[in-house]
């Protein structure tokens, strides 16, 4: 693998025309702030135009000398740590924009003062310097990027300043700062902090430890909040911290070297720093309250570096980086954040990791020699070591694009890995680097140089880089003679050094692959990055970052395709992000003459995978059988499955034949011969058709459709269209279409409301008709299913067909395949029709008996115990009681329900000779009372009301009475008889009952 490319991320130089040393300097969103040496208290401030040029702005007074700087974006205010008479102060300039070169007023006040209206006025006008007095002198400060708010560290302690919006009038809005919250932390003098979205990075001269404000509920006691910190410290006082320890082992003049640590996510909290919070807001409904989580911990150890001596190993440059979701739209205005980085550094050794989702360590630094300061961009890792710039590469983009997009590293999309080993894109050669710093695409680098610097400089061996017409100038100033100088280094386009990185690829193309595809790995997550930037919808390479992305997912697809690599497989989501169509990457993969050529893995990979899948494209005859040759000779078992494919809808049916047949001597399968089949239908060839069809059994070739279901049903536009062989077994082998159908449905290769579809459209039928084939389909999965939810739909279903051919008179359009005593014998939803239907049903219907199966049907399932009748009975409503079949419906859910009373009341009304069949094979168990509490006192009051006239009645009351008298005693038997009745009729059965009683 290659450590380093030698591109040139940097373009062209310009020197910032400072009058006097600088001493430090920040970026704000378009200017450079540049504060100079003890001499003269000043700060400069140059605007940045394009290609790095400086405009000065003007300058403005500082009260000493600057020891710390920074810029807010948010507020866009500059923030100091000043020292005058040996005490520091800590000092923020508003509007500053207002200044003019010594003439500007200024209006000096304390933070949190309240502003008069009569002096109001004047703020639009004027610079404002808000002074933030400390209880402990300030050593290091740091703006948060998202909302502004101020971060500042002291001794044991960190103050964080909350930046306010003050409405002062309606066209005069004035910011200040409010102290909300200090982090009281034993034990430790911050060297340097960041921080960003209430996250903050704190590092000593060898400890590094990163923390999250995390907002708790309102109704948390601010005593509740203490109570955690002084736990901690109690803790820490028990156990012993490290810090403790060492403290007390130097008085006893040890020097205790300690050793290296690392401790991520929860178990950062082992590293017994205690934290105690302290709320210092006046408290509103607003007010947040916060508790603490720890993230990471690292220590190292002195002689952590090979490279130098102890006193020299020591942290610095630790930054924290937000990146955020990209923009889609131009009207977003609100940047949401995605990922957040951290990057801290030892002499020789720099870290990155992700705090986001998960703290882990992503990349480790290691440079050529001892570096002084670094700059992280979502880009470049820039780097001053003591004679160079070096520039890495990151992998920010990488593992923010996998919070952002749950799809990457699928088959739909890739991205390199976040462990993709970084590289140096380039050693600038400098001399005496002292500082760095970053903004947009420009790179701010002090230099000073010594006099035997000078000396060297001047020699034609030591080149910088090469300076515009305008910037190469010598210096005339007396005051640049020392040899300092302040530089804005322009780094190239995305575009520029994207395209240098796909030239310089090339040539390691035959040589080198892996060095190949990292380097294109980098220049695609180059251009990723680019597009995750905010401002990436306003930008003047907006569509050709697009274009370029695109093109390096089509680079990275031709490689995994043309190499012998263990990811391969990649080739697949890299072609479908970069649009190429099929036919677009055979052109790029196969050579249009006939030598014989050599498919990697990852071409067959891709080639197999997009076409097995709908796509809407159709490649030509010519590609087709170029596909077919291919696939012969790398992946001849896909032939099958790739003939089924819309994309080879063009495909010469006799080629493909001559291909399968050719397969079919060394693999033959069922999904083969159906393939061969479904050729032999497109050439008319009906012969060699059965003749395929015949060579295995109908339940085989059924269950071969699961092997490729395209050959019944291919989708088009997300909509399951049927084939011209489901076309032709509706007509020839239904049984064989409904039986392939069910096999595909119960191997989810199809759901249930596709499968409606597909019976629809193939049977032509309209949305709300439902052909006969759809309800065969229906039946026929009601014998094989096993999911309770669907076997209840498919009740539902059959249920409702069956109650609207009967109550609208439709004859089925073709002739079900299977018949109520089918059913009735192969699935145990579809109940024995019991006796008292029977009866109910011959004492003669309304209904045409070319009814009869859909109402046998549906009375079958009435009598089983699947069906839930509470949900049904809506879909019976239209069948009324004045029939018949709705009599029998209405008993029989009546008798699902437990009301055996009303089903009794409705066959005495309507049927009294089936009254006693229902009775014998209903009133069983608890219901058998029943028998004489209600069926017999209602014959007697029927048949005294009738007399002799209904026989019925009479038969059914006698048969009531033989099952009374051999259920009861003769006591109670007796008690039940009428007293008007006729003696001579009732006396058989009281001697029945009364010989009973004998015998036992």
């Amino acid at each position: 693998m290659v450590q380093l490319y030698n591109l040139h991320p940097f373009g062209s130089q310009r020197v910032v025309p400072c009058k006097q040393e600088p001493a430090h300097f920040c970026c704000g969103q378009d200017v450079l702030f540049v504060a100079s040496t003890a001499a003269s208290c000043r700060v400069e401030v140059f605007a940045v135009r394009e290609q790095g040029r400086c405009e000065a702005l003007g300058s403005f007074a500082t009260l000493g000398p600057v020891l710390r700087m920074a810029h807010s974006s948010a507020g866009d205010y500059l923030v100091t740590i000043e020292e005058k008479s040996k005490a520091t102060f800590l000092r923020a300039y508003m509007n500053w924009r207002c200044m003019s070169a010594e003439s500007s007023r200024v209006c000096v006040r304390m933070v949190g003062h309240k502003m008069e209206e009569s002096y109001s006025e004047t703020l639009k006008e004027q610079m404002s310097v808000v002074e933030m007095p400390l209880s402990d002198p300030p050593l290091c400060i740091s703006c948060c990027p998202v909302n502004g708010d101020l971060l500042v560290g002291c001794k044991n302690k960190l103050v964080m300043f909350c930046l306010k919006y003050l409405v002062i009038k309606q066209n005069l809005t004035v910011l200040d700062f409010e102290r909300s919250l200090i982090l009281h932390i034993d034990n430790l003098i911050p060297a340097d902090i960041a921080f960003c979205a209430r996250h903050i990075a704190i590092t000593t001269e060898l400890d590094v430890l990163i923390l999250k404000l995390e907002v708790v509920q309102q109704s948390t006691d601010r005593t509740e909040q203490c109570a955690q910190g002084v736990s901690a410290q109690e803790k820490a006082v028990d156990g012993g911290s490290p810090s403790t320890h060492t403290l007390q082992l130097e008085l006893d003049e040890f020097i205790i070297c300690q050793k290296p640590v690392e401790l991520l996510g929860e178990e950062s909290k082992l590293c017994e720093i205690p934290i105690t919070l302290e709320s210092t807001e006046l408290p509103t409904e607003d007010t947040k309250r916060f508790q603490v989580q720890y993230l990471l911990f690292r220590r190292f150890a002195p002689d952590q570096s090979p490279f130098g001596f102890c006193e020299e190993t020591k942290l610095h440059s630790v930054q924290l980086l937000p990146v955020y979701q990209t923009a889609y739209e131009e009207t977003e205005n609100k940047r949401e954040l995605l990922s957040l980085f951290c990057f801290f550094s030892l002499p020789h050794v720099g870290y990155l990791y992700s705090i986001g989702k998960l703290v882990e360590l992503i990349s480790t630094y290691q440079y050529s020699e001892k570096s002084e300061q670094a700059v992280l961009t979502p880009q470049f890792l820039h780097v001053i070591t003591s004679q160079n710039l070096q520039c890495f590469t990151v992998r920010c983009s990488a593992a923010a694009a996998r919070d952002e997009d749950p799809y990457i590293d699928t088959t739909m999309k890739a991205c390199p890995p976040v462990t993709l080993d970084v590289c140096t894109l380039r050693m600038q050669l400098f001399i005496g680097p002292r500082a760095i710093c970053h903004f947009k695409n420009h790179i701010i680098l002090l230099t000073k140089a010594d006099t035997e610097d000078i000396t060297e400089r001047r020699k034609p061996t030591r080149r910088m880089l090469s300076r515009k017409a305008d910037s190469i100038k010598s210096r005339t100033n007396s005051e640049s003679e020392p040899g300092w100088n302040l530089y804005i280094i322009n780094t190239v386009s995305t575009i520029q050094l994207y395209r240098e990185m796909v030239d310089y690829s090339r040539t390691y193309e035959n040589v080198k692959t892996e060095s190949c595809i990292h380097l294109l790995s980098e220049a695609h997550l180059l251009v990723r990055a680019a597009i995750m930037d905010p401002h990436f919808l306003k930008s003047d390479e907006k569509e050709d970052l697009l274009r370029a992305f695109r093109e390096s997912c089509a680079f990275l697809g031709d490689c995994y395709s043309r190499f012998d690599t263990k990811d391969y497989h990649l080739a697949l989501p890299y072609y479908r992000m970069s649009g190429l169509s099929v036919t677009e990457v055979l052109k790029r993969l196969v050579s249009e003459d006939d030598e014989i050529q050599i498919y990697e893995r990852g071409f067959i990979f891709y080639l197999t995978h997009s076409l097995n899948e709908d796509l809407t494209e159709e490649l030509s005859k010519e590609s087709g059988s170029k596909v077919l040759q291919i696939l012969y000779l790398m992946d001849p078992v896909q032939l099958p499955h790739i003939l089924c494919s819309p994309s080879m809808r063009n495909i010469c049916p006799l080629t493909a034949v001559k291909y399968l047949q050719k397969v079919e001597k060394m693999m033959p399968s069922v999904v083969l011969t159906l393939t061969k089949a479904f050729l032999a239908l497109k050439m008319g060839d009906l012969t060699m058709y059965e003749h395929e069809m015949g060579s295995y059994k109908e339940t085989t070739l059924a269950c071969g459709f699961i092997g490729q279901p395209r050959l019944l049903q291919q989708r088009k536009e997300g909509i399951v269209m049927p084939t011209e062989f489901a076309v032709h077994l509706k007509e020839m082998q239904p049984g064989l279409l409904v039986a392939a159908t069910v096999a595909l449905h119960e191997s989810n290769k199809i759901e249930l409301e596709e499968a409606d579809t597909f019976f629809k459209m193939l049977c032509s039928s309209s949305e709300n008709t439902i052909p006969q084939l759809l309800v065969d389909f229906w039946e026929a999965l009601l014998v094989v299913s096993s999911q309770e939810e669907i076997l209840q739909e498919l009740l539902l279903r059959v249920t409702s067909q069956y109650v609207w051919r009967i109550s609208k008179k439709q004859l089925p359009e073709t002739k079900p395949l299977k018949t109520t005593e089918d059913l009735i014998n192969s699935c145990s939803h579809f109940g024995l029709i019991v006796p008292w239907v029977t009866s109910i049903m011959s004492v003669g219907c309304s209904y045409d008996k070319d009814y009869h199966e859909d109402i046998s049907r549906l009375q079958s399932l009435l009598c089983s115990h699947s069906i839930n009748i509470p949900s049904t009975l809506p879909i019976l409503e239209p069948l009324t009681e004045a029939d018949n079949v709705g009599l029998t419906i209405r008993a029989l859910c009546n008798t699902h329900l437990g009301k055996y009373e009303e089903a009794i009341d409705q066959l005495l009304r309507r049927c009294p000779d089936a009254a006693v069949f229902y009775a014998q094979h209903e009133l069983k168990g608890d219901s058998q009372a029943l028998w004489w509490n209600k069926l017999l006192p209602e014959l007697c009051k029927r048949t005294r009301l009738t007399g002799n006239d209904c026989p019925v009645l009479i038969s059914s009351l006698k048969e009531t009475l033989s099952v009374v008298a051999m259920e009861l005693e003769l006591r109670d038997f007796l008690s039940l008889l009428p007293e008007d009745g006729t003696a001579a009729f009732f006396l058989p059965h009281l001697l029945h009952c009364s010989q009973r009683k004998l015998l036992t």
